[in-house]
């Protein structure tokens, strides 16, 4: 499958050839690219490809594949406005497993690396400021993860002091 993606997408088949230990595998599908990266080697692919024209991240997310294992993908939406092309990226993650941060890549990844520590628990290594972003700071989960009640927990909103 990643030899067809590579014949068909440049960035895929230089990104390749710069370190063939990142990219695990690739698919193409409606057009669409998907490489899956190591996670370790996630910021430096980024870099690589902003340097290459990738210079919006158009949004992080993450996926819960609960009970699969690994259960986690972080994906990385890339978009090279010069060209008009598009690229997602994919790392898997076991539960606990972290991830290296693209803020040095991309500012703007700060609030979207924010969004998924607090609704899918995922760790993203040498954050600024890995912090919730969407649920109170004394939150004890993360509501986005497959293994969460639907109705979700009681939670006691009153502070102390009876505020």
């Amino acid at each position: 499958m990643l030899s067809r993606v590579l014949e068909q997408n440049s960035p895929a088949a230089e990104l390749v050839a710069w370190d063939p230990e990142a990219v695990l595998d690739g698919k193409l599908d409606r057009g669409e690219v998907t490489l899956f990266i190591a996670p370790a080697r996630i910021a430096a692919v980024c870099g690589f490809l902003k340097e290459r024209g990738f210079t919006r991240l158009s949004s992080i997310t993450a996926v819960d594949w609960y009970p699969a294992e690994p259960r986690f993908e972080v994906v990385y939406h890339l978009h090279n406005m010069r060209d008009n092309r598009r690229l997602r990226l994919k790392c898997r993650l076991s539960e606990g497993e972290s991830i290296p941060s693209v803020t040095g890549v991309w500012r703007g990844a700060d609030w979207y690396e924010r969004e998924v520590w607090d609704l899918f628990g995922i760790r993203f290594e040498n954050h600024p400021d890995l912090r919730r972003i969407l649920l109170p700071e004394d939150w004890t989960d993360h509501p986005l993860r497959k293994d969460y009640p639907v109705h979700g927990r009681r939670y006691d909103y009153v502070r102390e002091g009876g505020e």
